[in-house]
Order: structure tokens, then sequence, then C-alpha cells
């Protein structure tokens, strides 16, 4: 809850017992005029002064709440102060954050004591009758001239959806060879800490020649539970990946990608395929920024991925010279190009204060120094993680939602007693079992009737799949030589189209020639990773243009699609 100086906008009526709204849960701005004169008697001995601590004013959409105070609430007030909780926890996909002791327009008042405690009571009920949870994330003394000391409490409410196991988001781990990438996901998912040597890791490697060099070279997935009291679920607790679904009320699915530059195209593909919420850049502390860690970076600012930092390996540095690493990562942030803030979180509160900033302004860049070994701060990193909410509000979910269905096709499996298993991710649309779909595009452009037989979402059985959520369906029977990676599963609705070439304005980051016709690039585009011939337009480094493309083989038509393309040689 960072404070700031200065006036916010006009009091938006803030009452005793929260803002009265219509049936849907919205605010209403008739209520709100109408408990102006409440608010004027709740906050008669407060007088603003230019040094009062503001928050960002209210806003009526998202999953923010402000109350000043929630105190003995009518029968009547209750239920419609349960209708707003549905609101926000609806707007944050599950989740909605209370600011208690706030009016709207983000003056931090304070309670007392006394009046805090029923406040939080008020909320326990309110959660309790709508099916969720809540969790006291903070409370926070707010220094006003009163005889007694008043609060203002941050209080997180947290509920799975009614058509969903748990909230889940995605999260793609980057940064360069040996930065700790993979040690820092054994230690958060097997919850023992390394020695040193990496043991942490060995549980994450997927081939024999990764366990004997330390490095990875395959795009690998770990998940981190939290329960509904804010509790991290492992494998410290749960022996199978199903125990910690079952008892998890949201996920977090690490993505760990390759860091050495030989693989730079299976972390592209990892970036662009699997859709993640956010990208955590790791960075070692003993060798700053070194290698691909710029590149990384580079990517998942193109891809307008949310970044956060973690500088890892602080155990074996001076204190000086962890202090020189977050300089130097400073010092790139505020580059023109990048025009990053950067946030260093040293404490709980800044760790939950770095989520608000970090949601409402993509500008924010946290950056957390920790240790695998001694495990320094990774309470202040699983803190972090636990309280961050999905970018995607539930207009945007609902409207993928309500488009035909198009899944992304990126594994392929034949699995004895199953048949042939393809894995990806639901792009739009929703998903059942027994739903008829088409696959495609063959070299010919054809496409493939197909049905839906089971679907499994972290091992666990899942009957729906819903736009934007990663799973392995199972199509029985289905021939595995008519599939590839990079083909989509459609409604048969939809009438898919193919396409051989495209425009896309693109920037030339470098090269050391002209790009002109007739040369060839790779083309990562989701799940696709293809050659294209440029068949118009020359340019040379740091210019822009639209350009036209030719692919070697069809992809389904698309519009409006980023994507990134390398030179051959580079790869």
């Amino acid at each position: 809850m960072q404070q700031g100086n200065g006036h916010g906008s006009g009091s938006q009526g803030a009452t005793a017992n929260g803002k009265s709204g219509n049936g849907s849960g919205a605010p209403s701005k008739k209520a709100s005029l109408k408990s102006k004169k409440s608010k004027s008697r709740l906050s008669r001995h407060f007088k603003p002064s230019n040094n009062t601590p503001y928050l960002p004013p209210e806003a009526e959409e998202g999953n923010i709440e402000y109350k000043l105070k929630l105190v003995n609430p009518t029968q009547y007030r209750f239920e419609h102060l349960a209708t707003q909780m549905k609101w926000r926890l609806q707007e944050g996909g599950g989740e909605a954050v209370y600011q208690i002791g706030v009016e709207d327009n983000g003056m931090l008042v304070g309670l007392s004591d006394e009046e805090l405690r029923a406040s939080l009571k008020t909320l326990h009920l309110l959660a309790k009758k709508v099916g969720a949870d809540i969790t006291v994330l903070r409370e926070q003394q707010v220094d006003y001239d009163f005889d007694v000391s008043r609060k203002i409490a941050e209080v997180l409410i947290r509920k799975v959806p009614d058509d969903q196991q748990f909230l889940d988001l995605r999260v793609a781990v980057l940064g360069n060879v040996d930065s700790g990438k993979s040690t820092l996901l054994g230690v958060l998912t097997q919850g023992e800490l390394d020695n040193g040597r990496g043991r942490a890791r060995l549980n994450l490697f997927r081939h024999l020649h990764e366990i004997q060099t330390g490095r990875t070279s395959s795009i690998s997935f770990e998940i981190l539970g939290f329960n509904t009291k804010g509790e991290v679920i492992n494998y410290s607790e749960s022996r199978t990946a199903e125990e910690i679904c079952e008892s998890a009320s949201k996920m977090i699915t690490f993505i760990d990608l390759a860091g050495h530059h030989k693989y730079l195209k299976t972390t592209i593909f990892g970036l662009t395929s699997y859709c993640p919420d956010f990208a955590m850049l790791v960075v070692s502390a003993n060798t700053g920024i070194a290698g691909t860690t710029r590149e990384h970076l580079g990517l998942a600012m193109a891809l307008k991925v949310p970044i956060f930092i973690v500088i890892s390996k602080v155990d074996l540095c001076t204190r000086a010279t962890v202090e020189r690493t977050v300089r130097q990562l400073e010092r790139v942030l505020k580059q023109p190009g990048c025009n990053k803030v950067p946030m260093v979180i040293g404490s709980k509160d800044d760790a939950v204060t770095a989520v608000q900033q970090f949601v409402q302004s993509p500008n924010i860049t946290p950056i957390f120094t920790l240790s695998s070994v001694s495990g320094e701060s990774l309470d202040l990193l699983k803190v972090f993680l636990n309280v961050i909410p999905p970018l995607s509000n539930s207009k945007e979910q609902e409207e993928l939602m309500e488009q035909l269905t198009e899944f992304q096709v990126d594994e392929i499996y034949s699995v004895p007693g199953v048949g042939t298993v393809v894995g990806g991710t639901l792009y739009s649309g929703i998903c059942r079992e027994g739903d008829p779909l088409v696959v495609g595009p063959t070299d010919s452009g054809q496409f493939h009737k197909l049905s839906i037989g089971s679907i499994q979402r972290n091992r666990s059985a899942c009957r729906v799949l819903r736009a934007g959520q990663a799973a392995t369906l199972a199509l029985g029977n289905f021939d595995r030589s008519l599939l590839r990676k990079g083909m989509v599963m459609v409604s048969p609705e939809m009438n898919p189209t193919i396409c051989w070439r495209f425009e896309a304005e693109i920037v030339l980051l470098f090269h050391a020639k002209t790009f002109h016709k007739g040369f060839q690039v790779t083309v990562h585009i989701r799940n696709v990773r293809q050659t294209a011939t440029v068949e118009a337009e020359e340019l040379r480094t740091g210019e822009k243009a639209v350009v036209l493309f030719k692919f070697i083989n069809p992809l389904m038509k698309a519009t409006q699609t980023r994507a990134l393309t390398r030179t051959p040689v580079l790869l």
C-alpha cells in the first residue's frame, strides 16, 4: 500500500457500510451521492492537509475495492455488499483486494483497533456467504493527530470460480545459462533448499545430457500451489501433481526455458506458444547481465509480457557485488527502449505494494534478491506469486470464450491404452469432451475431422477447457502421422482458410547486411516456427517497414498476430 502525497479526485461516497450499487454489483453513482453526508460524519475529526497520504482513486472496474469501514451493516446492506464482493471477484478472475480504512478517493483515513476488528469480522462473514476465503496481507498504521492509533488493512479475497478447479497463472522463466533458473524452480516446487551443487534442479531435467551438463535444453513445466490461506503447496507435502491440484486454490505453472544461445529458438517457441501471463528473468548476482540476458529481456518486451526480475546466488557474493548488479539492471531498465521503473523488493510490504503497481502499470519492474541455498528472501517471492492476479479481466475472458474454438497443438504423444494425445493451449472458445473439431492445415492445406475423447489439466481430469488454459486432449485412434506441431484444432463452423503470404510491420533490430527480397528468415508465430521468404521491401538495421513474406508451408489465416523473426544464420 504505497502512500503518496497530495489530493486525489473528489470523494465518491465511501460510507460506514460501503457503497451502494445496482443488482450487478457495479458501483452506483446515485448511492454514492446519498452517502456523502454519512462520510462527512465518519471523518468529521479529520482535516486533510497537503501531507495527507493517498492511494490512487478507486476504479469502478477491476478487482480492488476501497472501504472506509464495515461496522454492523443492516441485512439489506450486507446483501448488497455480498453482491459487490462477487462483482470484484469476477473482475479479478477469482481474486479481489479490499483496502479497509480507505475512502473512495484514496485518502488513508484509518480505523481504530475496535473498528478494524469489526470491519474484518464483517468481511469474514461476507466472504463466507459468497464461498470465498480471506487473508489479511498486512496492517499499516496511519500517522495522524488522533488520540488513538489508526490503522488500515489490506485483505486478499480468493474464490475459485464455480466452473474451475483452481486459479491458474503461467510464468515463463528466462535468463542466461548458469543463472540458477532450474535450481530456483526446484527449490520452490520441491520445498527443499539447494546444497550449492545443483541438487534441487535434478528432478526438473528431462534428458540425460541435461543432468550431466546442468543446463536446460528443452521446455519443462513445474507447478507451485497456494491454498486459500496463501500457504505454499508443493512436492514437500504432496507426492503427485494431482494431490497439489486437489489441495490448491491457485496454481502457478512455471515454464522453464533454456538459457544457452544454442537453444534460443526453443526459448522463443516457449514464449510465443504457451502464452505466459508473466516472465521471470533470473540474473546471477556474481556475473550480472551476461550472455542471453539482454536478448531474453528484449524478447519478453517485444511480446509485451510483463517482467519481474530475480537476482539469484546472493549467498556467493558480497553485499557490494549484489548492489552493483542491481544498479547495472536499473541502468538497463531505465534506458530508452525499455523505459522501465525498477522497484527493489526488501520486505513483505514491498512485495504486496509491487503487485498492485505491477498490475496497474506495465512499466513497473519488481526486482528480488535471493538465494536458493540459504533461502534468503525466498518468502518475499512466494508472497508476490501468491498475491499477483491474472492480467486479463472478466470481460476479456468472456469475449475469448464466446469465440469459436481454436486449440494450438504444441506436443504430440502416443499413450498406451489411450491412443493419440495432443498437448497445447486453447486460444479461444470452450472445448468439451466429445466436441467435433477439425485439425490442420496439412502440407497440402487440408483439414481432417476428429473428436475429443478426454481432457486433462496438470494430470487431473477436466471436462471443460476454457480460453487461455493449457491441457492435453485424447484423440483416440486418430492417425498420429496426420499431426505435427504448429497445427490448430478448430470448430468446423470456423471454415478455416489457409494463407501462404502475409504482411507484417517489422523493426529490424540488427543485421549485418540489407534485409532484401529473397532473403529467408525463421518466423515464430504462436506455436508455429517456420521458414518464410521476403517477397518485397528492403530494410536496414534500425529501420521499420511493412514487409511481405511467403511461407514454405501453409498456415491457417489469422489477423493481427504478434510475431518474431530471426535469420537462419543466427539459429
